[in-house]
């Protein structure tokens, strides 16, 4: 009887605590937001940083690797909406992804190329090490899947600090060096008159 007993007390705690992680494992969940990288023939072709604003999930192009004879500063010049004659390096192309769980729905994508803006989800690999973008006409069906693999967080210096105060304030200001004591002026150098030459002896 004594064993039943013990039985009983214990099997709470067991399921108390099974239960305690999965819920850890739920808040532990991985997060589509970092830095992507998109590789084509074994090449990089575009970094890009997504974000989380609010609960709606955005991505933005944070580095391009041109091929020769492309224009050295692209601009969004066919788009429509605020994004007209924008800078690819920094335009927000991902927007209103809405996270349920390891996937991202009802959000759009910008073709900076032609200007047209297609629906578009995510997908996050349960590792979070890779992340499949798949934008669409009408049904997901009719689309096409883009994989980005995760850029470790340290790369992020190598993005243009505009872009990382537009969409990671916080970051940005940590990474900005503490100012430091202002340096008195210098004082003026001291000019010293030449030395008269000495007259000829006659």
């Amino acid at each position: 009887m004594r064993k039943l007993a013990g039985l009983q007390l214990i099997l709470p705690i067991v399921i108390g605590l099974a239960f305690a992680g999965d819920l850890a494992a739920q808040t532990a969940e991985p997060s589509a937001s970092g830095l992507w990288q998109k590789v084509e023939k074994g090449k990089p072709v575009g970094w890009f940083l997504v974000v989380d604003r609010n609960g709606a999930f955005e991505g933005a192009f944070a580095k391009l690797f041109l091929e020769p004879g492309d224009p050295p500063n692209p601009v969004c010049s066919k788009c429509t909406d605020d994004r007209k004659d924008a800078p690819w390096l920094g335009l927000s192309f991902i927007r209103d992804m809405k996270r349920d769980g390891l996937k991202y729905e009802n959000g759009n994508v910008l073709d900076p190329r032609d200007g047209k803006i297609y629906k578009a989800k995510m997908t996050l690999s349960a590792d979070g090490q890779t992340l499949t973008m798949r934008g669409y006409l009408g049904i997901s069906l009719l689309g096409k899947d883009e994989v980005w693999t995760r850029l470790p967080d340290t790369e992020l210096a190598q993005v243009d600090p505009t872009i990382i105060a537009k969409y990671l304030p916080a970051q940005a200001a940590a990474m900005k060096p503490p100012a430091g004591p202002a340096k008195a002026p210098a004082a003026p150098k001291k000019t010293t008159a030449p030395a008269p030459v000495p007259a000829p002896a006659r």
